[in-house]
């Protein structure tokens, strides 16, 4: 099925839904071309910018927090915690990381020069994001979100020692997430999602000609729109303490492209299936002004061992990408502190495990590791209306050394041997407004 079958059948579902306008399909479509993340700052390649609320206590206990539009992304229930009327939440994320690799020993093809490291592989993104959401009735809320769920983009020089593994590779996932509440009674809180998802990938990588000393650039593109749903609820389990449960379905995903280079052009496709998540998270009032945030996230990241690409004018397989994800955990703490009736005072940590566990399953295209987040930041109301949150976050990342063979039998043989460090650096600034 092509794009437009896929936005045709969307906009069939908004209109009947009467809730949405089809012209928020349109702007996903949009969005998957503006979205730039230059490193994922999460496990594997996902992305935690869906707000910047979040951001200033490391994204812990969100799915309890609910205090704007962004729990539509986080637990559709808790929009059941915001006042009545209409909430609308902008963000602007700004990652700034640094990607490096060392060689410690790496080969290649006999008689071709080995290539050197690589360069900076990193850079700047400014990721966008926005909530609405609105009362039907004092139990009843509705709501949507436009934000990147996936991505990364890893970009080393052509002379790298793994160009043969992987030079450019740029994966983005946007998702409009329409979604609705119902607060059953005092305690318990309902929601329920339904995501509209979008990916756009191209791999590139260098390949040697045959009988020649030359190296030529190869392409591998593919996209898609796919279709998930997510499942929140809230239990108010006394005045102080909230517990948030959440799920988000995995997505399948056919990525139709062409894989390009050396003078041939071959129509292909690849079966993705994007994994699924579990979140339990609980907020905590210790007492009028000082907030307790905490939360456990599960990810399916085993849905995903690796990339295969099917040649579609033959049928047959192409040499596939081993990644031997497995699935992988995050546990985060934070607080909020309420200074004054104006100004809230945020900080947090999280740990999140890569779904990398060596050095042979992991990629030039990858280069994931296990990560440590710490954070910062604020809330400060403008009026009785208007608030802004501004949040810092430096993610660690441990060493992640690599020790991986050119399995690909059209490329030259070799072995990627050395060490990527890599750090994160995100701003995140977000305007909420009530009416």
């Amino acid at each position: 099925m092509n794009d437009h079958s896929f936005l045709r059948g969307i906009l069939i579902i908004q209109v009947r839904a009467t809730m949405y306008h089809p012209v928020l399909i349109i702007l996903l479509l949009v969005l998957s071309k503006i979205f730039v993340v230059n490193y994922a700052d999460a496990a594997g390649f996902a992305l935690q910018d869906q707000n910047g609320a979040g951001a200033g206590y490391a994204f812990a206990g969100t799915a309890a927090v609910a205090q704007d539009a962004s729990t539509i992304f986080f637990n559709p229930a808790g929009m059941t915690n915001l006042a009545l009327g209409h909430h609308v939440s902008g963000v602007l994320s700004i990652p700034v990381s640094s990607l490096r690799f060392k060689d410690t020993g790496s080969s290649i093809l006999p008689g071709s020069p080995l290539g050197d490291n690589g360069g900076q592989a990193g850079g700047i993104a400014f990721i966008p994001t926005g909530y609405w959401s609105m009362s039907i009735t004092p139990a009843l809320r509705v709501g949507l979100g436009l934000s990147p769920t996936f991505g990364s983009i890893t970009d080393w020089s052509k002379s790298f020692v793994g160009r043969y593994q992987g030079t450019s590779s740029e994966i983005i996932v946007v998702n409009a997430n329409p979604s609705i509440a119902w607060r059953i009674n005092n305690i318990i809180s309902l929601g329920a999602g339904f995501n509209i998802v979008r990916l756009d990938a191209d791999l590139r990588s260098m390949a040697r000609l045959a009988d020649s000393s030359m190296d030529v650039g190869t392409k591998q593109t593919g996209r898609d729109i796919g279709f998930g749903y997510n499942l929140g609820a809230t239990l108010q389990l006394n005045p102080a303490t909230r517990l948030g449960l959440t799920y988000r379905s995995a997505v399948n995903l056919t990525a139709d492209g062409h894989f390009k280079g050396g003078g041939i052009n071959i129509p292909t496709s690849t079966s993705i299936r994007l994994p699924d998540t579990v979140s339990v998270a609980i907020s905590h009032m210790f007492n009028d002004r000082l907030q307790l945030l905490a939360d456990f996230t599960w990810t399916g990241w085993s849905s995903i061992p690796a990339l295969v690409v099917t040649d579609l004018t033959d049928r047959v397989s192409l040499p596939s990408e081993r990644l031997g994800f497995r699935d992988s955990y995050r546990l985060g703490f934070g607080t909020q502190y309420q200074y004054n009736d104006s100004l809230r005072l945020k900080m947090g940590v999280a740990y999140d495990q890569s779904p990398i566990r060596n050095a042979m399953d992991r990629t030039v295209r990858l280069p994931d590791s296990d990560r440590t987040l710490l954070a910062v930041g604020f809330n400060q109301r403008i009026g009785k209306r208007m608030s802004v949150d501004v949040g810092y976050i430096h993610i660690f990342s441990e060493k992640a050394e690599i020790d991986r063979p050119t399995n690909n039998p059209r490329l030259p043989p070799g072995v990627v041997r050395g060490s990527f460090s890599s750090s994160v650096d995100i701003v995140s600034i977000q305007l909420n407004h009530q009416f």
